[in-house]
């Protein structure tokens, strides 16, 4: 099994960060369920602008933790250089 983490853009333009098995199934969670986080709910619609693959759930939380403590400027300069990488 594969554990990711993901960077959301809020309709607010601000930035949410989570951790997920299943990053497809999570996404549409913060659009559309109950299950989708407080922050996320009150901020719909959002939009997938991240996420990184890994093979452990403590790897994957690391992650999610590191890029918490990351400011605003910093995971766009992530999310930038992640989509440049994809070019």
């Amino acid at each position: 099994m594969a554990f990711f983490i993901y960077i959301l853009e809020c309709s607010d333009k601000s930035l949410y960060t989570g951790a997920t098995s299943d990053v497809t199934k999570r996404v549409h969670q913060h659009n559309t369920a109950k299950a989708g986080a407080k922050y996320t709910k009150a901020r719909r619609p959002v939009k997938l602008k991240h996420s990184e693959k890994f093979r452990t759930f403590k790897a994957s939380r690391s992650r999610e933790a590191e890029i918490k403590r990351m400011t605003r400027v910093e995971k766009l300069a992530l999310i930038k250089k992640a989509k440049k990488k994809l070019r």
